[in-house]
């Protein structure tokens, strides 16, 4: 059909003005563009031409464009540049009825997508047979000493091993990765190591512990009846073959036990109950216990019912955890000082003698917060809103929980997503453990990276250990100022090569909102792969398929967007080896229909508020 002179040259105009602002983009970033790594120096260039093009709403030019049957600019990351002199040309052709003159420029499409591979594989390793996407799987504290489960692992589809070096330490650490090279090399499968620096995340301190009391529970049937007794190993310490729960008493006297005698007590609740000894070794015995059981530090046991022979006395069990239970409405104490946090106390009418209170392992943030800032805790499950703040503590009115409460553990993670925090960079740990880190891994993670000052203090310290091209990077991004300075955290990321981005969409969809959580992840996808740089999907990935063996409609749908990205992570879990299974098949399913999303393309926004 014939197209009016006057919408050409109108079509025309705005692309020659986003190829204007392309080159004004690149100008003004001329300085951060000259030290990148060489083998990104034409990935930075296009990142920035695609971050320019992004940077007014072009929708209503991509739908004229698409009415006219050529391209739309829908899928130009990888070689903008190329894509608008392409289309320059296109247009001009149209408007002055001559034939079709391309004037080469920037990257082209075929070489764009050739570098994203090269430096995918250059960070990842090599990608599985039938599938594109790699998949990184977070390694449990048992990987350090069950070597057929990490090739198990690796034999299911896992490519990356991921440490996370917030638990366990370096003995463990190591025990993990010989066990990964092992298994690599005898599956002959190039399994990379991966590994989280735990970074300034801010946590709920210590709680005072709760009673030391352990709960003993029989498998039951689908009527609660019991289908067969649970196992208990007696001894002074857990025994090094039995996988057995373990009971500690310290007394030479088991050795007199013999197979059928039982033991006779009342648990913590008071509840009569019956150990049945099965077998006697040398150490200890094993026993057998029929119904649901609390023992106690101190608790005796007994060889006869009247309880007259001598007690076997039930040594130092870990004490419970006591989360704070938390309901809409309650006030919340959170102080600087160290002391362990204690739930509310009442008094016998029920009046509020002492609201709970917990401590916070960031110091900082008791003078960087304000009156009337949202504050959540545990990813977001307990929600709360500063109502008074001192220098040394803060108080907060739960304003949001589940029904019948929330409970709130140590250690867990405080989001202040509207709040102007300082905290920034490597924390002393994080130093630490990055020497390990150079020496033993391939990859290391970077967690809640939020400007460039994060990575020149990253690429500082690896130029000490000089492992600046040793090692591997990916970037977490998990914080509204670490999207929102994307950019320029690229920029300075691209001196070192390879590196990468993980999108924690855990932290990152408390911190931005969870009505901007996907569009954010569109954006960070979509400036990866204008930079060839590798993305990493991340958190809750098939969560409920590793943890209880049952994936969610959901977690089926998310997991087949997820083959987009170069590298999904999966987490832990009972059933992870099922997780694993089930995804390598749905990347294989999906591979074919890698190239169909073609988005359309508004304004690049940042997230509102402060940050």
């Amino acid at each position: 059909m014939p197209w009016k002179k006057e919408n050409l040259r109108d079509m025309l105009q705005e692309v020659e003005e986003i190829i204007a602002k392309a080159m004004e983009l690149e100008e003004q970033y001329k300085e951060q563009l000259e030290r990148v790594h060489p083998d990104f120096l034409q990935s930075a260039r296009n990142l920035v031409y695609y971050r320019a093009m992004r940077t007014d709403d072009i929708r209503d030019l991509q739908k004229r464009l698409g009415w006219m049957g050529i391209s739309r600019l829908a899928k130009a990351e990888s070689h903008t540049l190329s894509s608008l002199y392409i289309t320059r040309s296109v247009l001009t052709a149209f408007l002055e009825d001559e034939p079709i003159h391309i004037q080469p420029a920037g990257l082209s499409i075929k070489e764009g997508n050739r570098l994203a591979r090269v430096n995918a594989k250059a960070l990842l390793g090599f990608r599985a047979k039938g599938r594109r996407t790699r998949i990184m799987v977070t390694m449990p504290g048992e990987a350090a000493d069950d070597y057929q489960m990490v090739r198990q692992m690796i034999a299911e589809g896992m490519n990356c091993a991921r440490i996370n070096c917030a638990h366990d330490g370096p003995e463990q650490w190591k025990k993990m990765i010989d066990n990964v090279r092992k298994a690599s090399k005898k599956l002959k499968r190039n399994c990379r190591v991966a590994m989280d620096l735990a970074g300034p995340k801010i946590r709920t301190g210590d709680l005072k512990p709760g009673p030391k009391v352990r709960k003993y529970r029989p498998q039951k049937d689908v009527r609660g009846r019991i289908a067969q007794p649970i196992e208990v190993w007696i001894g002074p310490a857990p025994h090094l073959t039995l996988e057995l729960a373990h009971v500690p008493v310290s007394s030479a006297a088991l050795k007199t036990l013999k197979p059928g005698a039982r033991l006779y007590f009342r648990d913590a609740r008071r509840k009569k109950r019956e150990l049945v000894i099965t077998e006697v070794l040398e150490d200890g015995c094993v026993a057998e216990l029929y119904r649901t059981t609390y023992l106690e530090t101190g608790m005796f046991l007994y060889a006869d019912k009247n309880k007259r022979s001598r007690p076997f006395v039930v040594g130092e069990l870990p004490a419970m955890e006591a989360p704070l239970l938390l309901k809409r409405g309650d006030m919340l104490r959170i102080h600087k000082s160290p002391a362990p946090g204690e739930p509310a106390e009442y008094n016998e009418k029920g009046t509020l003698v002492r609201a709970a209170h917990v401590s916070c392992t960031s110091e900082e943030i008791f003078e960087q917060v304000e009156e009337g800032e949202p504050i959540l805790f545990d990813d977001g499950m307990i929600k709360g809103l500063i109502r008074k703040t001192s220098a040394d503590e803060m108080w907060v009115e739960i304003v949001h929980t589940k029904e019948g409460g929330g409970k709130l553990a140590a250690d867990k993670g405080i989001n202040l997503p509207d709040s102007r925090l300082s905290i920034r960079g490597l924390t002393d740990k994080d130093i630490k453990d990055l020497r390990f880190v150079a020496a033993y891994a391939d990859v290391v993670n970077v967690s809640f990276v939020n400007s460039v000052l994060d990575v020149r203090q990253l690429i500082q310290e690896l130029e000490k250990l000089k492992a600046v091209d040793k090692l591997g990077i990916i970037l977490k991004i998990e914080t509204k100022s670490g999207f929102n300075n994307l950019l320029e955290i690229l920029l300075e990321a691209m001196r070192m090569h390879p590196v990468g981005v993980m999108i924690a969409r855990g932290d990152l969809a408390i911190e931005v909102g969870w009505e901007n959580i996907g569009r954010v992840q569109e954006e960070i996808l979509s400036l990866c792969q204008s930079a060839h740089i590798p993305d990493i999907w991340a958190t809750q990935v098939l969560e409920n398929m590793a943890k209880r063996g049952i994936p969610s409609r959901a977690e089926i749908t998310d997991a087949a967007m997820a083959q987009r990205a170069e590298c999904v992570m999966l987490n832990k879990g009972e059933y992870i080896l099922n997780a694993i299974h089930l995804l390598d098949t749905i990347l294989k399913d999906l591979e074919p229909y890698q190239e169909k999303n073609a988005p359309m393309l508004p304004a690049m926004e940042l997230v509102g508020g402060r940050g």
